[in-house]
């Protein structure tokens, strides 16, 4: 069953630039993954430095098992901490329905 997370970060303001080009770099990866849906980063309209980023998946248990151990994650993780005021908040939900025009 598909599943979605919702994450939000809180950037340290220093680092904008720096977040936005290494989760970029994932970004860009996971678009070529044959179990990846979509994603979608959105900015806080009241804070440049506070964003949510929804990403779905097709099975939650292979986004623990494969997809979070690929290799170009690990510049990514490694630099979380620096990146943010605070840990992420990470969110799973289902989808329902989805509509595109």
């Amino acid at each position: 069953m598909p599943v979605t997370y919702a994450i939000k970060f809180d950037v340290v303001p220093e680092q904008r630039e720096n977040f936005l080009r290494l989760l970029g770099t994932v970004l860009d990866a996971m678009r070529n993954e044959p179990t990846f849906h979509q994603a979608v980063l959105h900015r806080d309209p009241a804070s440049e430095y506070r964003f949510m980023l929804y990403e779905t998946w097709e099975s939650h248990e292979e986004v623990l098992n494969v997809q979070i151990k690929r290799s170009y994650r690990d510049a990514w993780h490694e630099a979380l901490p620096g990146l943010l005021t605070r840990d992420r908040d990470i969110e799973i939900w289902e989808p329902l329905r989805s509509d595109h025009r």
